[in-house]
């Protein structure tokens, strides 16, 4: 096992992971920017240490100062934990020149599933069901769009570095295809320095459904139930829930089987989500695969007792995996809510500042993560999410009456937050009847039409 491993990231995820090690026994580090001098994660861990200014890009983006951190304080391991570089294979191999472990995949494999066309070519390979569309990366407009016609319209452009929804633009009709392929690779070479794009055919009204699965450095994977997250702002998520209501047993048990087969087609050897669309008639399609924890994982911890933080430490320390498909009880219903320092009138606005009141619910088969407290003040560098309150039911309507319960007993003052949103959207019958697909937000913030649909994210 490891000496000491150093958490380069911050917030509720370093607060999650320093939480796991401890429990584990292993010694922390921790890395902050200047302005993350205060934060709970800094306050945690074993050690700390500062690697530069606020911007990401000067501290938790700044390979070459994680690294030099690591070295510095002896660290053997570092866990990136989501965003910033968690799913970037070049500092994964600065890690192994410099001989410290990576917590995650290898660079060849988050290469290999970073890079969204190749990822597809290589499901349909595995034969893993993926949305009709392109096989090859495609670069240019024109030569695209003989393609897109044959795919048929509606027609989803994407970039193959993809993520948040930057380089990504729906098509109705062929006429508008040239120059929302343009806007979509600009945005994409912008966003990612990569203008490499595909092409699928548009689903509408679709449900987003993963996979978590986590799999070893001996060829063992396993599937550990999925997580529908179809209630999403601007591309990014809000609630999280386990079992999808927008399938079967019968799909449920075929789509675990397939996510098993694409994590084995790269040998996977971490934790890590496939993700699939799903349409109307319950089909699913490979959409994309995350090489790294997410940030819902908590909702499949609750639901069958696994820690995966824990988990993932020990399978990148070379452990072998033993979690056994017949010890998997996937047991009741649980919800996420993401609660972020937002204003959703003003189309979901940051609000950082300093928090001057804080309650948070407690209870059976309540879990909350959170790096915040009272008095601490909420950075505007970084992203807005400072809380995920989680619950666990017997069923799918005891698990909403009892997040109804745990959004009422929340108390946050002194920055605005979307916590009355996500009051309301527990009370809408479309999620109650678990039927929000992706367009559920985006109708529900322009009037409440909520059987409106959307796309693919």
């Amino acid at each position: 096992m490891f000496k000491r491993v150093l958490v380069a990231n911050r917030g509720e995820i370093a607060v999650r992971i320093i939480r796991a090690l401890r429990v584990m026994g292993i010694p922390s580090v921790a890395v902050y920017s200047k302005v993350d001098k205060d934060a709970l994660h800094v306050r945690l861990a074993d050690q700390r240490i500062c690697i530069g200014e606020g911007p990401a890009r000067d501290s938790y983006l700044n390979m070459d100062a994680i690294i030099m951190a690591a070295k510095n304080m002896e660290c053997d391991a570092i866990h990136p934990g989501y965003g910033f570089l968690s799913e970037n294979s070049a500092f994964a191999r600065k890690c192994e020149e410099n001989g410290i472990t990576f917590i995650g995949p290898s660079p060849d494999i988050i290469d290999k599933m970073g890079n969204k066309s190749a990822a597809r070519k290589l499901m349909m390979e595995a034969g893993v069901p993926t949305v009709p569309g392109t096989k090859e990366p495609v670069y240019d407009a024109e030569k695209a769009l003989p393609i897109a016609r044959e795919i048929g319209f509606p027609v989803m452009i994407k970039a193959s570095s993809g993520g948040g929804g930057k380089g990504m633009r729906e098509c109705m009709k062929e006429e508008d295809f040239i120059d929302e392929f343009n806007m979509a690779q600009r945005e994409s070479a912008n966003a990612f320095g990569d203008d490499t794009m595909y092409i699928e055919k548009l689903i509408l009204h679709p449900r987003h459904v993963e996979v978590q699965i986590i799999g070893d450095k001996f060829g063992n994977v396993r599937a550990l139930g999925e997580r529908d997250c179809s209630v999403q702002r601007n591309h990014q998520k809000l609630i999280e829930e386990s079992p999808s209501p927008a399938i079967t047993e019968k799909v449920r048990k075929k789509m675990l089987d397939d996510a098993v087969t694409a994590a084995k087609a790269v040998g996977y050897d971490s934790v890590g989500t496939i993700e699939f669309i799903v349409d109307q008639s319950g089909t699913y399609y490979f959409m994309e695969m995350n090489t790294r924890i997410q940030v819902e994982h908590g909702v499949t911890e609750m639901e069958t007792g696994v820690d995966l933080v824990m988990e993932m430490i020990r399978v990148a320390a070379g452990e072998e995996l033993h979690i056994l498909e017949r010890d998997l009880k996937r047991r009741g219903h649980t919800i996420e809510c993401r609660i972020n320092a937002e204003i959703p009138e003003k189309n979901f606005m940051p609000s950082p500042g300093k928090i001057t009141h804080l309650l948070l619910p407690g209870g059976n088969g309540v879990r909350v993560d959170t790096a915040v407290y009272t008095g601490y003040e909420i950075p505007s560098e970084y992203d807005s999410m400072i809380a995920k309150i989680i619950v666990h039911g017997e069923d799918r309507m005891s698990a909403i009456m009892k997040m109804r319960a745990a959004l009422e007993e929340t108390l946050i003052m002194g920055v605005d937050t979307n916590l009355d949103f996500q009051y309301k959207i527990m009370h809408t019958k479309t999620f109650c009847d678990g039927k929000a697909d992706t367009g559920f937000i985006k109708a529900f913030t322009e009037g409440g039409k909520q059987n409106a649909g959307g796309s693919q994210q």
